[in-house]
């Protein structure tokens, strides 16, 4: 069964399916070492990395276990990074949220959007009941990002990454169809 990407749109931003065009920003994204400072992997060093990313979101649509989404700004086109849903279970009406935003989009609040509208598509259209997320523990601006939408820190994955031999704890998210649209979250 496929999943169709969707495109959303809110006041600043359009999420849209990615396109080949995409390969050269995601991959300027994906290898800068401060973007890649809390992901669960090195730096990208090679092109072909993003190339394999672009096939990979073509395969969750294709297979319908997620949907990623490029997010440009409105004003002037600029790629701000992207967001998704893996792991789509259409049985347990549960997916994962992930973004990632390239390092000058950092403090304007488009993560925040982003996710927002995503999620938006996510319990409207895809009736999920579910939407679960992770974030290092040292990553307070991804934590704020994730308690803005509404999501409720459920543990700690202890130790669950090791990059370049640096070894760090995960923070567990979960947000439940009842708890969405966050009433305490700004709009």
């Amino acid at each position: 069964m496929t999943l169709a990407t969707p495109v959303l749109r809110t006041d600043r931003l359009r999420l849209r399916p990615f396109t080949d065009a995409d390969a050269g920003p995601l991959f300027a994204l994906h290898g800068n070492t401060s973007v890649m400072r809390y992901w669960d992997s090195p730096p990208w060093t090679e092109r072909a990395r993003a190339e394999r990313f672009l096939a990979t979101c073509r395969r969750l649509e294709d297979e319908g276990s997620g949907a990623r989404v490029a997010i440009d700004r409105v004003s002037d086109g600029a790629f701000v990074g992207w967001c998704g849903l893996s792991e789509w279970n259409p049985v347990c009406r549960s997916a994962s949220l992930g973004y990632c935003l390239d390092e000058p989009m950092w403090g304007h609040g488009y993560g925040t959007e982003a996710a927002r509208a995503l999620l938006g598509w996510a319990f409207d259209t895809l009736d999920l009941n579910r939407v679960q997320a992770e974030a290092d523990t040292r990553n307070a601006a991804s934590a704020r990002i994730l308690e803005k939408v509404g999501f409720v820190r459920e543990g700690t994955l202890r130790e669950d990454c090791v990059v370049n031999g640096e070894v760090s704890d995960s923070w567990v998210y979960g947000l439940l169809r009842r708890e969405w649209p966050p009433s305490h979250a700004a709009r």
